[in-house]
């Protein structure tokens, strides 16, 4: 299974300048203090941009992440993480969104902005 299959991520809203995810927490996306991790986060976000470039293009795009910064504000615990990622720009050969991912209150836990580069055919 590739990794971002195991976050289990589901669309939960789709809007004009992007897409919603949700991520029900298990312990194994939990830090020894019972937080989600770090990374966990921040894949989540890089994540929630690829759906909303899908949603955008109208197909899984052929891209990877170039870039991708969080800003953490809050520790997230609960039953669940929210993202809301807003693509910024979507062109031919990069895609920034940023995203907006809240704990299970509601409250804005990290910010993210998250560059995709389309991938580039390679001559054979």
């Amino acid at each position: 299974m590739a990794f971002e299959h195991s976050l289990r991520l589901r669309v939960v809203g789709r809007h004009r300048d992007g897409v919603t995810v949700a991520c029900r927490l298990r312990p194994e996306l939990l830090n020894g203090q019972g937080m989600v991790h770090g990374g966990v986060i921040a894949s989540i976000a890089d994540e929630a941009v690829w759906f909303a470039m899908r949603h955008r293009f109208g197909k899984a795009p052929s891209a990877t992440t170039a870039e991708l910064k969080v800003n953490y504000l809050r520790p997230i615990a609960g039953k669940r993480v929210l993202a809301r990622a807003k693509l910024v720009r979507a062109g031919r050969t990069l895609s920034v969104g940023r995203v907006d991912l809240y704990d299970d209150g509601r409250r804005l836990a990290a910010v993210a902005v998250v560059t995709y580069i389309m991938a580039i055919p390679t001559a054979r």
